[in-house]
């Protein structure tokens, strides 16, 4: 995996939701809800949660490094199975149970505030409807016709009406080269 990519803070994403869910959620809900999470970020604090990397799949936008964890095709070590279980029945979960909002220490308090907001709103929609949202509601995501294609972050803040969405993209990227920097020491 990416050393530029923080798989503690994307367990800390992935078992909020699944904790909104009751204990367990459907991958096809979860991946696009961490998805509006992050483009929710970016358009209102002009960066996304977690940093990474986009990918247009046949069910919409996809936050690539993520699914490969939430697959089970990445290694996933300690930092992500302190939180979150292995993928069963479509479904992954909490690794422990009562965890509080408290032990997300990855993520920042607008961070939260986006995730508890885009729960709220998207929350009580199903794996299908909020598959179909995402296809109508983000223009960024073009059909792969059976592959996936890179999602440019510029394309995305160009789509959330962001007059600077080169330099936006830009400082994401620039992100990244500084967390492998630090990754090495």
């Amino acid at each position: 995996m990416p050393n530029w990519f923080n798989t503690r803070k994307a367990a800390q994403v992935v078992v909020f939701f699944a904790r909104e869910q009751g204990g367990s959620i459907n991958v096809l809900k979860l991946t696009k809800l961490v998805y509006i999470a992050d483009r929710t970020h970016m358009r209102m604090h002009d960066f996304p949660i977690l940093g990474d990397a986009f990918v247009s799949m046949n069910h919409g936008p996809v936050n690539s490094v993520t699914y490969e964890y939430v697959n089970g095709s990445a290694y996933s070590g300690t930092d992500w199975e302190a939180f979150v279980t292995d993928r069963a029945n479509h479904e992954v979960g909490a690794a422990q149970a009562n965890i509080s909002d408290g032990d997300l220490d990855e993520l920042s308090r607008s961070e939260l505030r986006t995730l508890h907001e885009v729960w709220s709103e998207f929350g009580g929609m199903g794996k299908w409807e909020i598959r179909d949202w995402t296809h109508d509601n983000c223009p960024e995501w073009e059909d792969p016709q059976g592959s996936s294609t890179p999602i440019p972050y510029e394309r995305v803040y160009q789509f959330l009406g962001k007059t600077n969405a080169d330099e936006l993209g830009a400082r994401v990227m620039e992100d990244r080269v500084l967390r492998t920097a630090f990754a090495g020491e």
